[in-house]
């Protein structure tokens, strides 16, 4: 009986939204297309004033169109779009715990690019591959880092944002079968 209720409010917000929604999505839609756009012009042969003025598209505008699209939206309309968003977002996060054989995998994927990126100003005269194909491992590597943080889990996520908390303190668990 509540769930009738929950999605019956939810219809009702999604009918209330009215025109705003489909404005919203424009602006939003128009905000991302923005850098995408700039990119293009200065890509492209372009008079000086032209290209200067595609620096605009980067900064200042796409944050104009989303300030819009939320005020259009208003704040029962933007609570209804976050909700949809990170609740279709919701079922890809890493769960919290995982595997042993996963946090290994993780851990590995983790610390190779950065050891990789340590290493690599001192190797690359001595291995002329790396020199050739650079763009292609840094972005390999920063996609494995990435990839990392969703292999290792929740819990990891949580470890490294407690080294940006001052007043967080580290807990080792103790052996098994004790109790601390």
């Amino acid at each position: 009986m509540k769930e009738n209720k929950v999605e019956a409010s939810k219809e009702a917000s999604t009918l209330a939204l009215g025109w705003r929604l489909p404005v919203a999505l424009v602006l939003f839609g128009v905000a991302i297309a923005c850098p995408i756009v700039g990119t293009a012009i200065l890509a492209g042969d372009f008079s000086g004033k032209v290209k200067a003025f595609a620096g605009f598209l980067f900064f200042p505008i796409p944050e104009v169109f989303d300030l819009t699209a939320i005020a259009v939206l208003g704040k029962p309309g933007f609570e209804w779009l976050k909700g949809k968003l990170f609740g279709f977002l919701g079922r890809f996060a890493p769960p919290d715990q995982v595997s042993q054989t996963r946090y290994t995998v993780g851990l590995v994927m983790f610390t190779l690019p950065l050891f990789f990126g340590w290493v690599q100003p001192y190797i690359i005269g001595y291995v002329p591959v790396f020199s050739n194909l650079r763009p292609i491992y840094h972005i390999a590597g920063d996609v494995l880092f990435l990839a990392s943080f969703f292999v290792l889990g929740g819990d990891f996520w949580d470890k490294v944002r407690s080294l940006f908390v001052r007043e967080a303190r580290v807990v080792f668990p103790g052996p098994a079968g004790s109790q601390k």
